[in-house]
């Protein structure tokens, strides 16, 4: 599967940092991976794509006092990895001081990291991978007639490992593993076509979703959406489904970032201790789930990472820091080199028969989104603005689809607003999060 073992990785790393030490580095980190993948798509029975991927890479860090230099190679020769460190070596020679820049503190080391389970081999060939493929789109043709066309099906197997290392005595790494299934048809009724798509990941394949299971539910959702119109212009509520709401949750993750919240590019600057959130809201990190994706034992810095409460009550506790922006707040690094790890925002109210048709009735009356288009976030303002597609709902229940329409609001007001969260909870990424019941938005149709 790799063409270098862990060992190789290793020894790569440490002649990296004997180099680096040799020319004279006052401080050095280094990263070596290396990825192979597999990605097949298929299209109405029939395979479009077959792309098998390879891919190695070496990133170093040098520091000179507090001047920095970065090169990276792709060769793994060691006449190159050392002319690597030499390229690097030269940038911080020439590079402006940063009292801010430096390696980690060494008392936030990771020195003896878990193992999460984060590797596991799905060992198919192409073939297989195809056949996958093929069943999921077969199952999203066969679920109506009114399933027409297709954008395809596609599987994606990817594995990998690393190391890291830097010159105040860390040293780690581990494999990991990333695997996908997911299917798009199109549904047609006489001059109305639609399209919807659903898919499966995680990093071990026996917790994907069964290959018919993804094509019927994608179909499902396509059909559903015939027959979309859009509303009228008003205020309503909002209920975004669960994937969208673990967007929601991303928009704070960005607005709390360090590079964001130093810069003061963002709505929540000083944003510590305030609430920011409705009261019932709480959102937890933990980076130490076994076996699931977003896990990490230490961040991309070897800061080990550590549960803990991000939201209480509403109240923001922490930010998501590296090395660099903390030290440009006047804070420790929260182990957030490289984003976040394993979130989860959960509603104190929330009940284990809080299902989506449980927050639709919660709902009432107003719209059910699932789908969004655009970007539409600025960071600086809070403000919100996103092309949207979903339901209308009436009393509780979906009374048609709706389609060009435009959602707005501020994300301040949004994340106060939240008046229920589902127990339709799904991990999408490293985020984890039920369905999202917003109090009121401002909804452009006609």
């Amino acid at each position: 599967m790799f063409q270098y073992d862990a060992e190789s990785l290793k020894e790569f790393a440490g002649a990296i940092l004997r180099r680096a030490e040799e020319l004279g580095a006052t401080g050095c980190s280094v990263d070596v991976s290396e990825d192979a993948g597999l990605e097949v798509n298929v299209r109405r029975r029939r395979v479009e794509t077959i792309e098998q991927t390879r891919d190695k890479g070496m990133g170093v860090t040098v520091y000179i006092g507090t001047r920095r230099g970065h090169a990276s190679s792709s060769d793994f020769d060691l006449g190159a990895l050392r002319e690597t460190v030499s390229a690097a070596y030269e940038i911080a020679r020439f590079t402006a001081e940063d009292p801010c820049a430096g390696l980690p503190e060494p008392e936030t080391l990771a020195r003896d990291p878990p193992e999460l389970d984060l590797f596991h081999k799905w060992d198919i060939d192409a073939e297989r991978a195809i056949a996958i493929a093929l069943e999921a789109e077969a199952a999203a043709f066969e679920a109506s007639p009114l399933i027409r066309n297709s954008e395809g099906a596609s599987v994606s197997v990817g594995h990998g490992h690393f190391f890291s290392a830097n010159s105040l005595g860390f040293s780690g790494g581990y494999r990991f593993s990333r695997h996908s299934l997911g299917c798009s048809p199109i549904a047609k009724r006489g001059r109305d076509m639609q399209r919807d798509d659903w898919y499966t990941a995680h990093c071990d394949p026996r917790r994907l979703a069964e290959p018919r299971a993804v094509g019927h539910y994608a179909a499902e959702r396509a059909l559903a959406r015939l027959g979309s119109r859009r509303v009228k212009t008003r205020n309503a509520p909002v209920l975004f489904e669960s994937p969208l709401a673990c967007g929601l949750l991303g928009h704070l993750v960005q607005a709390i970032s360090g590079t964001a919240l130093y810069r003061k590019a963002t709505f929540l600057v000083d944003s510590l201790g305030q609430e920011v959130f409705a009261p019932h809201v709480d959102i937890v990190e933990d980076p130490h789930r076994r076996g699931e994706p977003g896990s990490a034992p230490f961040d991309a810095e070897g800061v080990a990472t550590r549960a803990r409460t991000v939201v209480e009550a509403g109240v923001v506790q922490g930010y998501f820091l590296s090395t660099y922006s903390g030290r440009k707040l006047g804070m420790p690094s929260t182990g957030s080199a490289g984003g976040s790890h394993g979130l989860s925002l959960t509603s104190r109210h929330t009940r284990p028969g809080d299902d989506l048709d449980a927050m639709l009735r919660q709902l009432g009356t107003g719209l059910f989104v699932t789908e969004l288009m655009g970007q539409g976030v600025n960071y600086l303002t809070g403000d919100y603005s996103r092309g949207a597609s979903g339901y209308w709902v009436e009393n509780g229940t979906i009374a048609y689809p709706v389609e060009e329409i435009t959602i707005a609001g501020n994300l301040r007001d949004m994340f106060a607003s939240i008046q229920a969260v589902g127990a339709d909870v799904l991990l999408r990424g490293n985020k984890r999060c039920g369905s999202i019941l917003i109090e009121n938005m401002a909804i452009a149709g006609t």
